[in-house]
Parts: structure tokens; C-alpha cells; sequence
């Protein structure tokens, strides 16, 4: 069982732990963008952060807010995933083009980020978003190629999960960005 640190003792070490904490969050939260699980990587953290700075002294993170951002990550999940599938879906797509698509999203956001990183700031994640869209659209349009439908039908199937796919990612890093504020409020007043 690790030592657990008082609050009490010290004011100054207790804010850089939370400013450290806040700090780690947002970098998950960035990480939503190459499709790792970034809100449930800031859950993990107000976790271990609540375990191990209990919150007294009106400071640290409450396990009511851990449990909040529990059911945002889980909120956060379901907005990605319903977006991403049912732009595919509702253009007409296969359950293969579905699927295909979000491997495509996961590699093409892989890439994007590998190729964004030669572009200053914020290249190598817009680049992972794109890469991320981009991929799913060329997944559904494999899967319906794999099917035999029509060009026209595999284009409009790959149209909607490259935009299921932004919607779905701006979705949940919305959904993160409230996450974070909750955090950040939680550890410091």
C-alpha cells in the first residue's frame, strides 16, 4: 500500500501535484485524437490522484468526481462510436464497411500523427484527425469494394464515415475538454 500524502502538511506540494495532474489530462486528452482512450486516461488519473491524496482539508479529488468523469468517459465512448458508425451506416454501408472503416480510422490516425510531426504545434494532430477520416473513409470504401457494390455506392459509404468520424472525435474531445474542467475544478477549489 503506498504512502499516502497529507494535504495538510504542506499547501505549495499539494498544488504542483494538481497542476502536474492537470497538466497529464490534457495530454490525454490530446491522445483522443490518434484514437487512444484519452477520457478514460484522465479517469485513471483522478483515480490514482483521489486514492492518493484523499481529499480533505477542502483539497484533492473527490470519488464523486472521479464517478462524474466515469460517466462522461463512458458518454464520451458512445458519442465516438455512434457518430463514426452511423455515418457509415446510413449511407447505405455493410457491417464489413463499418468495421474496415474504423481499423482504417486507427491506422490513418496513426499515420496522420507520423507525418504530422515534421508540422510545428498542432500539425501532428489535425494531421492524426485528418489521417484519422481519411482512413475511415478508404476503410468503408475497401468494404464495400469487398462486397460488390457500386462506386458510387462504396464513395457515399466512405463520405459518411470520414464525417461520422470528425463528428465523432470533436464529439468526444468536447466531451474530454468538460472532463478536464471538472478535474481542474475539483483539485484546485
Amino acid at each position: 500500500m503506498p504512502i499516502r500524502y497529507n494535504v495538510a502538511m504542506s499547501g505549495w506540494v499539494y498544488y504542483i501535484w494538481a497542476l502536474l495532474l492537470v497538466l497529464a489530462s490534457c495530454v490525454a486528452w490530446l491522445t483522443t485524437l490518434i484514437t487512444l482512450p484519452g477520457n478514460w486516461l484522465i479517469v485513471g488519473l483522478a483515480a490514482l490522484f483521489a486514492w492518493l491524496i484523499p481529499a480533505d482539508a477542502h483539497r484533492g479529488i473527490t470519488w464523486m468526481s472521479v464517478a462524474v468523469l466515469l460517466g462522461f468517459a463512458v458518454l464520451g465512448e458512445i458519442v465516438e462510436f455512434g457518430a463514426g458508425a452511423a455515418g457509415a451506416a446510413k449511407q447505405g454501408a455493410s457491417k464489413r464497411g463499418v468495421a474496415l472503416s474504423m481499423i482504417g480510422a486507427v491506422a490513418g490516425s496513426v499515420l496522420g500523427l507520423t507525418v504530422g510531426t515534421s508540422v510545428p504545434v498542432l500539425g501532428s494532430f489535425v494531421l492524426a484527425l485528418l489521417g484519422g477520416a481519411v482512413g475511415a473513409f478508404a476503410g468503408a470504401y475497401l468494404g464495400e469494394t469487398w462486397k460488390g457494390r457500386p462506386s458510387e455506392d462504396r464513395v457515399a459509404a466512405g463520405r459518411g464515415a470520414f464525417a461520422g468520424r470528425i463528428w465523432g472525435t470533436m464529439g468526444k474531445l468536447a466531451i474530454g475538454a468538460i472532463m478536464l474542467v471538472i478535474l481542474a475544478w475539483d483539485a484546485f477549489f
